[in-house]
């Protein structure tokens, strides 16, 4: 309790650098993920990373999502965001259009120069993803699959052969691989393909991929995100042999409560809050000390936080909406039920705070939304640094403002 205090006072008092003591630690990991669809309805561009001063904040920049077939082979979803697409010049980093017939197009062409403004910035390959992790399970069941599965996917994305393009085009854009596979060994996505032995061909996947990669490169990094609730964790993960194949994981730190349930709730709380009626209470710190027991490295533990929100609407108007029934998710602009910090900053209705929760909310007597502001970033933040934690994860940076505000908020105390 005194922990949650001082990181509660910190914060109130805008003392979040002085009040924490951090041991002059720095050299966190920043992250962030890029998602490959967003140049579409979305209207974002790898220029606006730049342009936002996210990039410079940054140490990572995950794009999403490569994806992985049964056979054991890496394949792109989407090849013509991917490197097909010639990009004006107006969404171009350098303001130069693509020319016709260049080696690369598309994002991928984008993030080469993106790093080149940006020289510290590593870029990760991200494999899966919600929609992407269906044929894990298959790819990874044997020795055989599971070394073909490495090889492909550093063949693809680190080397840059791209299929229909000259080889090597693409070389030198991704400096590491990100594993997204959601989830072994228990329920993601409709259709997924489940063992139990997913969880044992996880780490032997994780083994081989890190011995190949360290064969192409010394340099090469290795991630994962990993979820929250301890079920998944231990019905998927080898914790203590895993994180050692690892430079780093990112925990979900979102989604604990949503739309899917019919009762408003927080769905990133950094605290477990007593007054929470669900059978489980879940929270951020939660989900750290998980991962502590079971052997995980508190410097490798990167905490996943949302530049989202989860909202209700039909929200009974009882306790400023908090733990109350609804009717089912509130309007979003992209999808029912969430809705970007950009645009729930300026949605009307009362904003509450929950200091020692560490969790803020906005209600205006019908919609309930469970977002965070920087003001929690900070509070998230100073707790990274007390626990001597990797860092932070943001979900997804096209989410943040145009000012990048959360990525700030963030990145000014995990320096």
């Amino acid at each position: 309790m005194k922990k949650k205090i001082l990181i509660a006072l910190s914060v109130l008092l805008g003392l979040t650098l002085v009040s924490v003591p951090a041991e002059a630690r720095t050299g966190f990991n920043r992250v962030a993920y890029f998602i490959q669809w967003g140049v579409y309805g979305r209207d974002y561009h790898v220029k606006d990373v730049h342009l936002s001063g996210a990039a410079a904040k940054l140490t990572h920049l995950n794009y999403a999502f490569g994806f992985v077939n049964g056979d054991g082979t890496c394949y792109s979803s989407d090849p013509w965001a991917d490197w097909q697409r010639p990009v004006p010049a107006e969404q171009s980093v350098d303001g130069v259009a693509d020319e016709p017939g260049q080696a690369l197009n598309g994002n991928l062409n984008q993030l080469r120069k993106l790093k080149a403004k940006h020289p510290k910035l590593k870029v990760m390959i991200s494999l899966g993803g919600w929609t992407g992790s269906a044929a894990f399970s298959d790819a990874v069941l044997t020795p055989e699959s599971r070394s073909k599965l490495a090889s492909s996917c550093i063949d693809m994305w680190l080397r840059g052969n791209l299929p229909g393009l000259e080889p090597g085009a693409a070389a030198g854009v991704f400096d590491g691989i990100d594993l997204d596979w959601e989830w072994p060994g228990s329920a993601g996505a409709e259709g997924n393909v489940i063992r139990p032995e997913d969880k044992r061909n996880f780490t032997l996947f994780v083994t081989e991929l890190r011995r190949q990669l360290t064969a192409f490169s010394r340099k090469a990094q290795l991630s994962a995100f990993l979820p929250a609730a301890a079920a998944k964790i231990d019905a998927g993960f080898e914790v203590r042999e895993v994180f050692r194949q690892l430079d780093f994981a990112t925990l979900q730190g979102y989604d604990l409560h949503g739309t899917w349930e019919q009762q408003t709730a927080h769905h990133a709380n950094l605290f477990t809050d007593r007054r929470d009626p669900n059978p489980v209470k879940y929270s951020v710190d939660q989900t750290v000390r998980d991962y502590l027991k079971r052997g995980a490295p508190a410097r490798k533990l990167v905490v996943g936080v949302p530049a989202y929100g989860q909202g209700w609407t039909g929200v009974t108007d009882r306790s400023k909406g908090l733990y109350q029934p609804a009717t089912g998710p509130a309007p979003g602009k992209w999808a029912p039920g969430t809705e970007d910090y950009k645009d729930l900053v300026n949605k009307p209705g009362k904003r509450h705070r929950d200091l020692l929760t560490g969790a803020m909310w906005l209600y205006d007597g019908n919609e309930f939304w469970s977002y965070d502001d920087p003001a929690v970033m900070l509070q998230k933040a100073a707790y990274i640094r007390l626990k001597g934690l990797g860092g932070f994860m943001l979900w997804s940076i096209d989410q943040d403002d145009s000012r990048a505000s959360l990525t700030s908020a963030l990145s000014s105390v995990l320096r």
